[in-house]
């Protein structure tokens, strides 16, 4: 609906670029004939451009500023599902975690998180609970799958079942057959996961787990340490950006244990089948009962540990109107149906 029509340009940097309405195209024409799109470092500077009346919209409303925004009567908040999600994954293969093979340890690790702390502390409730490996917006999720709340004195009892017990001579960490249940949860090295990663670990201190945490920056974190498999359990955010037709087969198949993105190892040939099987068939509805089948072996099995999906905040004053932001499978998806917002004055959209 809008074509090129120049870059805004100060001190030789480029800080923005202005859009009008094309004459040329197919649908109804856009309601916005010039749309302004400026360009900040940080989202509290976009902010900050928001209160002086410099712009009309910020692009995204980061926990930092939140409160902020949410105080602006004149500011209308948008949310969606990002298309992240957080995971605890685990090597299943690594020969000095062995325990990590073990469906019932790893679902006492689950029941030993409080992940809803985790999100009101460290993400300011800007988050959702993940239930699974499909992104809760999407058509193939299958909300019927189980469901893990916190549960310390379960994850306890279940541990205890599988013979960890803390030591006849003391401690605090649960062995069986002298192996202690310690493991290193390696973690990117930015603030944020840096705290989650410090909470994960003291609450899985709780039911007798050691977790010792390594911080490494992200990049070396995917390109090393996952890619080579040299990791006991990683904290990461796998990013499922463009993908409104999910395929979980790059990160769960059996093939992609391998060289692949199953940096977990997973080697499950009941999964491995519903994901072959969804690839190959166009029929929408069994599609979506092989994903539910694979999302119920998932949960039983917990090869990885879904942690949240992160919300888009989007802010766009009260003077535009007909805004609407659906699914978000990117950023930009929030423009969806900008074609059809109107002004309420004639002041042009920044």
């Amino acid at each position: 609906p809008y074509k090129f029509d120049r870059l805004l340009v100060e001190d030789q940097q480029i800080i923005g670029v202005v859009l009008t309405v094309f004459d040329g195209y197919y649908h109804a024409p856009a309601f916005v004939e010039q749309v302004v799109f400026r360009y900040y470092p940080t989202s509290a500077d976009a902010f900050s451009a928001y209160e002086q009346g410099d712009v009309f919209s910020v692009s995204q409303i980061t926990p930092d500023v939140l409160g902020k925004a949410l105080e602006e009567v004149n500011l209308n908040t948008y949310t969606s599902p990002m298309p992240q999600m957080g995971f605890v994954l685990f090597n299943l293969n690594n020969p000095e975690a062995t325990f990590l093979q073990n469906a019932n340890v790893r679902r006492a690790l689950m029941l030993g998180l409080n992940r809803t702390y985790i999100i009101n502390q460290f993400l300011q409730g800007q988050a959702i609970l993940a239930d699974g490996p499909v992104l809760p917006n999407s058509w193939a999720h299958y909300d019927g799958m189980e469901k893990f709340g916190y549960d310390p004195d379960a994850a306890i009892n279940l541990l205890k079942t599988e013979g960890y017990v803390i030591p006849a001579g003391g401690g605090e960490v649960r062995a069986k057959d002298s192996i202690s249940l310690a493991f290193t949860l390696s973690h990117p090295n930015d603030t944020l996961h840096t705290q989650i990663a410090q909470a994960i670990q003291s609450q899985w201190a709780l039911i007798g787990v050691g977790v010792d945490l390594q911080a490494v920056p992200y990049d070396q974190l995917v390109l090393n340490t996952l890619a080579s498999r040299a990791y006991q359990a990683a904290l990461v955010d796998l990013n499922l950006s463009r993908t409104p037709d999910p395929d979980p087969y790059p990160f769960w198949h059996q093939a992609e244990a391998t060289g692949g993105q199953n940096y977990s190892q997973w080697d499950n040939r009941a999964a491995s089948e519903y994901l072959e099987q969804a690839r190959v068939t166009a029929d929408s509805s069994m599609r979506a009962r092989l994903y539910r089948n694979f999302q119920i072996v998932f949960a039983k099995e917990l090869p990885a540990l879904p942690l949240y999906v992160p919300v888009y905040t989007y802010g766009v004053d009260s003077q535009v109107q007909g805004v609407q932001v659906g699914a978000l499978y990117d950023p930009s998806d929030r423009f969806a149906t900008f074609a059809s917002w109107y002004l309420i004055t004639r002041r042009a959209l920044e």
